[in-house]
Order: C-alpha cells, then structure tokens, then sequence
C-alpha cells in the first residue's frame, strides 16, 4: 500500500486529487491539511510514501519550503514531494528543494494520472509473497503462490487453498483486492482469482476452471476487461485452433 497525503488550502483541489487517485487501489490518503503544523504530525506518525503540498501558502509567516527543510530530517528516502502553484515562479526552487513533480493549479486530471503512473514507474510494488490475516490477538500468514481464488462472504473475504482448506480474512474483497500481487484479477463482484490456476477460460458459461481441485468460477461483463487481461498473460506467444 503507498500512503499519500495532502497540504493544500483548498478544498476543491484536494477533493480532486483524492478522487482521481482513487482510481488507483493501491494508493490509499492518510490525510488532508490546511494547516502545516497539524500535517507534520500525522507525517511523522505515518511516514507516507508521497506528499502533495502547496508552495503557495504562507502560514505564520513560515513558507512551505520551509516545512519541507524540516521534514528532510525525518522523512523516509524514497518520500517523494508534489508541488501545486498557480505560476511556473517557484518551479526552479521546487527542483533545487527536490520535488519529484509541480503541478500546475487550477490541475487537470491528466495531470494528477500522470504524476502518480511516473510516481508508480519509479518505485515499483515489490511483489507480494505473503498475506497476513490478523483476527483479534493472531496472525495467520498465508502464500499467495497457494491461494487459489478469494469469494466475498458479506464484509469477510473466504481465501480457498490449493490443499483444499478454506480460511476466512475478517475483511472485505475490495481490501485485498488491492494489496495482491498482479496475478489476481477481480472477475466478479464477489470474486478474485489467481491466473496461475486456471486452466480454462469459458466464454459459453461465462465459468473459469481452476486446476486443482475443479473449481468453476464464475465471471461477469463488468470484469470482462480483466478476464481478457488474464488470457493474453496465460497465452503470451501464440494461440492454437483445434478445428
């Protein structure tokens, strides 16, 4: 999951950026400020990945640039910095500071998919090998090599097991749908499957076949598109007609 959070003194900006982002499941807003004193706290507390703030607002006197010396004695490395400005004026000091991005206000969608796609190609999602699966004191943790597809169950998610075995995550499907490795695409309202397991895709009964053991599972045309994502992955080279 990568934290982000946002220091801007409009409202309408922020709304914008948190919505655009959403569409982008693996990103995940641990606050909006109007105030640089009350960001700093919840910075230090939750260490986010990436932060927007407006280089235009002066509080007390104190000028962003000023909260961004600051933080550079406690951020994490790879914490990268977006500016928003009205005019291209502070863009140089921005750079010298070492933003990662500057937007441009009043922003455009493009603008904000742009930078968070330039935002993913440089720090990339490592790839997942384990869940964990905390219900009240335990831990339970699961290989995503041997989960076979997950089935929501209300606001519970049911993981089902290559051995068979079924174990319950106190969580909903959405939840986890994020944080998996890209081999899980959702094809169901209620279900997310691992591609390394099937071993047929029906478009006559709508139904993928898991290997083992041979489980049916059902898609719908609203995840069409990821079903079609998952066939091109599973037959890279070259596809065989058999009549």
């Amino acid at each position: 999951m990568t934290d982000y959070l946002i220091i801007e003194n409009s409202s309408v900006i922020a709304d914008k950026i948190i919505d655009i982002i959403s569409d982008f499941p693996e990103f995940n807003c641990v606050g909006y400020f109007q105030n640089h004193d009350e960001s700093m706290d919840v910075i230090l507390r939750d260490m986010p990945n990436l932060i927007f703030i407006n280089i235009d607002m002066t509080i007390n006197g104190n000028t962003p640039f000023g909260l961004v010396n600051e933080l550079k004695q406690y951020l994490k490395n790879d914490t990268e910095l977006i500016a928003i400005s009205t005019s291209k004026e502070k863009s140089y000091e921005a750079i010298k500071m070492g933003f990662f991005d500057y937007l441009i206000s009043p922003i455009i969608d493009l603008d904000i998919r742009k930078a968070i796609i330039k935002f993913k190609k440089k720090h990339p999602t490592k790839v997942r090998k384990t869940i964990c699966l905390k219900s009240y004191n335990d831990y339970q943790y699961l290989n995503v090599d041997e989960i076979l597809f997950l089935r929501a169950d209300s606001n519970t998610t049911d993981f089902h097991m290559d051995d068979g075995s079924v174990i319950n995550g106190f969580k909903t499907l959405r939840t986890f749908e994020s944080i998996l490795p890209e081999n899980f695409l959702r094809i169901h309202r209620s279900y997310i499957i691992n591609c390394n397991w099937v071993s047929k895709v029906s478009y006559g009964n709508s139904k993928c076949t898991i290997k083992k053991p041979h489980h049916h599972i059902p898609f719908s045309k609203s995840y069409l598109s990821n079903v079609q994502q998952m066939i091109k992955s599973l037959s890279p080279v070259s596809e065989v007609g058999l009549n």
